[in-house]
């Protein structure tokens, strides 16, 4: 057997999340589907990093590959891409140490959020307008409050797989690119619609709805009043998955300018 580490970007709009499941279309299972065809046997294993929402996108998912297979890594990379529908793409292909795993290697997880302050008729797959005039400087203020070590039971669904909720968020950035304010978090790992709700926070705290205090007492105590503010999965990509001694140099830029 052989292991490969893939680079992979999508456009999440049609599928229902990275995970394979028996009875909707996920990336995960395009993939394997493809791979089946490409390696004649169902015998591999290809694992992603995590997983995303129904309907969210990634600009570099990371996976790994485990198949017996005497074809080189750009070999794979262009058969995949010959047979993969066009919004998902193998970015890169390399050939990686037999101890390589996906997800329990990561060390940290970045997430882009895009918020549009103006409709449009080119990127409503890719943001989520907000008609009300937003506070940024308020919404950047109270962002800050989410960095550091908390217990995020109030911003996800329950999940029988995750063991805990507390979550390491290591930076948040945000800026504003024209119609576009850019919400970058970057955290050890994400719970299910954690992003989202974080997000839909904020946007409640630039609409005049919430304040600080508010996010802080759904960071302290049990709630489910972030779940009425979950932002919808277009504004969001998966940025980057890092490993031990990586970075992110990705500059924090709109993915689609309006």
């Amino acid at each position: 057997m052989s292991k490969f580490k893939l680079y992979i970007e999508y456009e999440g709009t049609r599928y229902s999340g990275w995970q394979k499941q028996q009875n909707a279309k996920t990336i995960q299972g395009t993939l394997f589907n493809i791979g089946t065809e490409i390696f004649k046997t169902s015998g591999f294993d290809l694992q992603g990093s995590g997983r995303t929402d129904s309907g969210v996108h990634a600009l570099c998912q990371i996976a790994h590959l485990d198949v017996k297979t005497m074809l080189s890594p750009e070999i794979i990379r262009l058969k995949f891409n010959d047979l993969l529908p066009s919004d998902i793409n193998i970015l890169e292909v390399q050939k990686i140490n037999s101890n390589f795993h996906a997800r329990h290697d990561a060390v940290s997880r970045s997430y882009i959020y895009q918020v549009s302050r103006r409709r449009t008729a080119f990127g409503k797959n890719y943001v989520w307008w907000i008609k009300d005039t937003l506070n940024f400087d308020l919404m950047s203020s109270a962002s800050f409050n989410f960095i550091g070590m908390h217990d995020f039971t109030s911003f996800s669904d329950e999940d029988k797989e995750e063991k805990s909720t507390k979550v390491q968020i290591e930076n948040i950035e945000m800026k504003e690119a024209g119609s576009i304010i850019l919400i970058r978090i970057t955290g050890s790992h994400f719970l299910w619609k954690m992003v989202r709700r974080m997000v839909g926070t904020l946007v409640e705290i630039g609409r005049g709805k919430l304040n600080e205090k508010d996010l802080l007492f759904y960071l302290n105590n049990k709630s489910k009043d972030p779940s009425r503010f979950t932002a919808p999965p277009s504004g969001l990509f998966l940025e980057s998955v890092l490993y031990k001694n990586e970075i992110n140099s990705r500059k924090l830029l709109p993915i689609i300018s309006i």
